[in-house]
């Protein structure tokens, strides 16, 4: 009986484990356009793969900068007049900053701009900058953010594949986030 419970148990732990900690996608040579919730690589050329522990060391000492990717759900088109919209809230990293929609496999023109300029105010224009990009685990979006980044010609990128989840299955903190606005969404100052 107590091995059956254990064998239970330990069936549950194993499904708790975000699924990339269980198997492993090889590592493409391209961004990845499409099924982004699924199994991710165990690498990323270039870019420094970190575990929970690892992250969580970055964090406390304050030696990265922690970048989420995780996208926004937009504001339906066409709302009747007077639907009160409210944006679903985000928790992530304490501290990091969150630029939503920037790790899909192709990018719009304005998008790429929004990484560009996000990443350049988080790292300070600093290319030394130890950037630490994550999501949800599983997710191929931080995996694509981070190869984007290294393109731009930042040396010192890190990936944290389990993300979110990882982080709060370790039970760590998380807080409530808001994005950098989009130039789009940038109101006019005072004339």
């Amino acid at each position: 009986m107590i091995w059956k419970i254990a064998g239970i148990a330990l069936a549950m732990l194993a499904s708790a484990v975000p699924v990339s900690a269980q198997q492993n996608a090889p590592e493409p040579d391209q961004y990845r356009n499409e099924n982004y919730r699924a199994p991710v690589p165990a690498t990323l050329a270039g870019a420094r793969v970190l575990s929970t522990a690892e992250a969580e060391s970055i964090w406390r000492a304050k030696t990265g900068v922690f970048i989420d990717v995780l996208p926004r759900a937009p504001k339906p088109q066409n709302l009747p007049a007077g639907t009160v919209w409210r944006d679903k809230p985000r928790l992530n990293i304490p501290g990091s900053v969150w630029l939503p929609d920037t790790g899909y496999g192709k990018l719009a023109a304005a998008t790429e701009d929004y990484l560009r300029q996000g990443i350049a105010n988080a790292s300070g224009g600093n290319n030394d900058a130890l950037l630490v990009i994550y999501c949800q685990a599983d997710c191929w979006m931080s995996w694509n953010a981070a190869k984007r980044v290294l393109s731009y010609g930042y040396r010192h990128v890190a990936w944290y594949p389990e993300g979110t989840d990882g982080w709060e299955f370790a039970g760590l903190p998380l807080a409530d986030s808001q994005p950098p606005p989009r130039a789009s969404e940038e109101m006019p100052g005072p004339r």
